[in-house]
């Protein structure tokens, strides 16, 4: 398989924050999309950003609570987006093309983690249709001010894609739920989806990319009791973090900033980066992405799944 997926040296690493991501960046003119830009990472993302001089969009799912976290954030404007309904998806998308604005820049960031079993739509697994097909939908509806942007898409994964390949044969689980290989798949599915989109958008300047930002404790595991976050050692009984491999959220929103911003990727796409730095396949259990999340024959196969389960496809 060929690839680009190679460290190119950019010289930041896991401790480097979004700030210094971005410093010498000046994003004045810039529009930026960030789902979920109001919690967690996308929180830092955003204020990083609009600190840089971009402008920033928040579709959110509950957009007072996001107007309240923006709040003192010069340059950033809500919208209303619930990302497991496909009539929000639409709505949104059609709000935002009436606008006659471009994007610059998308970060596929609003997610949920190991959730009990939750049906969305029209009985889709939430994981999946949360993580994976609303930012698909959303993203193919606003195709048209992606491409006249030239725009980088950002898909925001994890290191849990190694939990689990596309579940061909049940990929909404409804042959047994597990939370964990549930999620594992979503992540799996925001690699591929950024294999594929660029694959179709590049020769129309739009490029894709995916990332894992890190171990970061933010309201993402909202669905994990404490104590198997205390198996896991992520925490003490009294809640404190245990592990010295997780990141401020400052450098959690690293990658993704650097994925959407940096000159250093100009030229590239399709690419699953870590700590700043595209990062190398890995076959060993070694840290790394799995290559079955980055391999373009399965990345054209959910494309062209995905595309079914919601109707939507910009490419057709």
């Amino acid at each position: 398989m060929s690839t680009a997926q190679h460290k190119i040296g950019s010289g930041f690493g896991h401790d480097t924050t979004a700030d210094e991501v971005l410093s010498g960046l000046d994003l004045t003119g810039k529009l930026a999309l960030v789902t979920g830009g109001y919690s967690g990472l996308g929180l830092e993302t955003t204020r990083a950003l609009a600190k840089a001089g971009a402008h920033v969009v928040v579709p959110a799912r509950r957009p007072e609570a996001a107007e309240e976290a923006l709040a003192g954030i010069s340059g950033v404007e809500v919208g209303e987006l619930d990302l497991a309904d496909l009539a929000s998806v639409r709505s949104f998308a059609d709000g935002f093309l009436a606008s006659g604005r471009t994007i610059d820049l998308q970060i596929n960031n609003a997610g949920i983690m190991a959730c009990p079993e939750t049906r969305v739509g029209p009985g889709w697994e939430a994981q999946f249709a949360t993580n994976h097909l609303g930012h698909f939908a959303v993203t193919n509806l606003l195709w048209p001010a992606l491409a006249d942007g030239g725009a980088r898409v950002v898909s925001v994964s994890s290191s849990g894609h190694r939990g689990s390949d596309i579940r061909w044969d049940d990929p909404q689980f409804e042959q047994g739920y597990d939370k964990w290989a549930a999620y594992g798949q979503a992540k799996t599915a925001n690699i591929l989806f950024a294999v594929q989109l660029d694959a179709l958008g590049k020769d129309s300047g739009v490029r894709g990319f995916s990332l894992h930002p890190g171990g970061i404790l933010t309201p993402l595991q909202r669905h994990l009791p404490r104590e198997e976050m205390v198996a896991f050692g992520w925490i003490d009984a009294e809640g404190n973090p245990l592990n010295p491999a997780f990141k401020s959220p400052e450098q959690g929103a690293a990658t993704q900033v650097w994925a959407a911003t940096s000159p250093q990727l100009d030229g590239l796409g399709g690419v699953f980066c870590e700590d700043c730095e595209i990062t190398e396949i890995s076959t060993d259990g070694a840290p790394g992405v799995r290559p079955y999340a980055v391999d373009p024959a399965s990345a054209e196969r959910l494309w062209t799944l995905s595309a079914d389960l919601t109707g939507v496809n910009a490419f057709r």
